[in-house]
């Protein structure tokens, strides 16, 4: 499935009231895993509270006990900091990643904006080295703000 046929599913998800947020979510989420194959790892991440720590939200993926990370720990804390797209070719070669599985060779964090203020993200890890494309940045950008519209 293309990035274009993906955008439409992922309107249709997001305006399905029928469902709660976090059911809508975790369809995104499972979407994604199945129709990009280098997207190995499909989790979101939200601001938990007043804290300066992200929580982690719906995914689909290998189980993490990456359930709460500090601001500015790992890629994902680095985002919640920078409000700036991060895209890491090859896992290794960053001295602030947090390791889930062995098999993770490559990550993308996109943050969320709700009335311009950073309270998420979504997160893919990969198992291939070096995937992610300019065009896997333009995709997810719309999809966090897709999902902002049902988080605001």
């Amino acid at each position: 499935m293309s990035f274009t046929e993906l955008k439409s599913t992922v309107k249709t998800i997001v305006k399905n009231n029928n469902l709660n947020v976090d059911e809508r979510l975790l369809h995104i989420c499972e979407l994604l895993e199945a129709n990009v194959a280098h997207y190995n790892w499909v989790g979101f991440y939200f601001k938990n509270g007043d804290k300066l720590e992200l929580k982690l939200g719906p995914y689909v993926g290998e189980p993490t006990d990456h359930t709460i990370i500090p601001f500015g720990k790992g890629i994902c804390g680095q985002v919640a900091v920078s409000n700036q797209n991060f895209v890491v070719p090859d896992v290794s070669a960053q001295d602030n990643y947090i390791a889930c599985s062995i098999t993770v060779k490559s990550e993308i964090v996109i943050p969320i904006f709700v009335n311009g203020e950073n309270i998420g993200q979504i997160d893919i890890d990969s198992n291939t080295p070096d995937p992610f494309t300019e065009a896997d940045e333009r995709f997810l950008e719309f999809v966090c703000k897709e999902v902002a519209t049902i988080l605001s």
